[in-house]
């Protein structure tokens, strides 16, 4: 059985039993990797300010939508199994930094609450994904600010069978053509689609339990959520019993263009780590660049991981493959609208803000008293001359 990646949605909750339970584990001790024989070059983050372990947690098992982050890792890393974590030197255009990077599992590997809440139950975590809807819905009790945006366009999307609905080319169509739509309940994006009259209430069915079986049984007549730069490949390469396309529209395109998986801080740690963040957040940005240029190294890392994890995630060589080719192909990762990658346009994210205030105060949810978008995140600290 195929599992597709869950995204925690506005209602998720987790008990704080729970919670605590998780954040002991998370800081259990591990092997340290070796940086022996290794000499800091050019950029040296503990001057910087930086801990000696930066670690940074994501929003899913490793894969290549993560590879920014595994490639600062250098080929000498340990991988603790039961805490789905990799830790290795934190490199930098192959050159020792002086530190250790961690990169740690989400989803299952915590419990599948929102990274945001993690980095509140443990402080070891540097930083952390977080999507702009998200951030705004915790800003209250979590607040975080996010300083370097991996994806310039999430890849969420509502994907369908062709050969059912040929005429149709977005979700509004779609709707249109009386599909029932479904998708993880609680997500924001689908409360902002119902509420902007794009997918009627009727249509929107929360009970998609990320696996194919029923999008199989149905033989494509329901419509699901996804992402574009998994799904069609899976289901066309992987799935046996589907092995045709799918269509799709990016919820991007259909109104809704939150910033996905925006590396983040806690707010409160934002002023003491800035000198750290100055030296750190170009280190990202250009190994995002690196990454995207010649990934088969490190996507072999990602699945040897995967491997090592094996907590019921599959994931092939194929499928990192074709993740690494279409978010470059559909500009899921790029330039934005001008010559730097991983950062943040105030208008979009003013945008969204005003979008999704109106849904949040439907479900009874309150943000931060005063919040504005400036708050939600900075591009203080990126490197406008790093791009693709």
């Amino acid at each position: 059985m195929t599992i597709s990646r869950t995204r925690m949605g506005v209602t998720a909750v987790v008990t704080v039993a729970t919670l605590f339970a998780l954040a002991a584990c998370s800081t259990a001790e591990d092997d340290a990797p070796s940086a022996e024989g290794l000499t800091v070059g050019s950029i040296d983050l503990a001057a910087a300010g930086c801990p000696t372990d930066i670690v940074i947690q994501t929003d899913w098992n490793p894969e290549a939508e993560h590879g920014h982050l595994y490639e600062m890792i250098s080929g000498d890393y340990t991988v603790d199994a039961d805490l789905k974590t990799a830790k290795g030197p934190l490199m930098a255009g192959g050159e020792y930094t002086g530190v250790n990077l961690e990169v740690r599992a989400g989803g299952p590997a915590i419990g599948y609450q929102t990274v945001t809440a993690q980095q509140y139950t443990d402080d070891s975590i540097t930083l952390g994904y977080a999507n702009t809807d998200e951030a705004i819905q915790l800003s209250a009790d979590m607040p975080t600010t996010a300083v370097f945006a991996p994806m310039d366009i999430n890849p969420q999307m509502i994907m369908w069978d062709p050969a059912t609905y040929p005429d149709v080319t977005t979700i509004a169509e779609l709707a249109d053509a009386d599909a029932t739509i479904k998708y993880f309940g609680g997500a924001a994006y689908m409360e902002y689609l119902v509420g902007a009259g794009v997918v009627p209430l009727a249509q929107a069915d929360g009970s998609y339990d990320g696996t194919p079986g029923n999008f199989v049984a149905q033989d494509g007549k329901d419509a699901q959520q996804g992402f574009a730069s998994a799904e069609p490949y899976i289901y066309e390469n992987e799935i046996a019993d589907w092995s045709k396309p799918v269509d799709y529209q990016l919820i991007h395109d259909a109104g809704y263009p939150i910033y996905a998986s925006a590396v983040s801080i806690r707010t409160g740690d934002l002023e003491e780590m800035s000198g750290c963040l100055t030296e750190l957040v170009p280190v990202l940005q250009q190994a995002e660049v690196d990454y995207f240029a010649s990934p088969a190294t490190t996507n072999e890392m990602v699945l040897d991981l995967v491997d090592q994890y094996d907590n019921g995630w599959a994931y092939s060589a194929g499928v990192a493959e074709y993740s690494v080719e279409t978010m470059q192909e559909i500009g899921l990762v790029g330039n934005g609208t001008n010559d730097t990658m991983g950062d943040f346009d105030a208008e979009r994210v003013a945008k969204v803000f005003d979008l999704i205030l109106p849904v949040f105060e439907s479900l009874d949810i309150v943000p931060a008293d005063g919040l504005t978008p400036e708050d939600l995140y900075t591009n203080e600290f990126i490197d406008e001359s790093i791009k693709f």
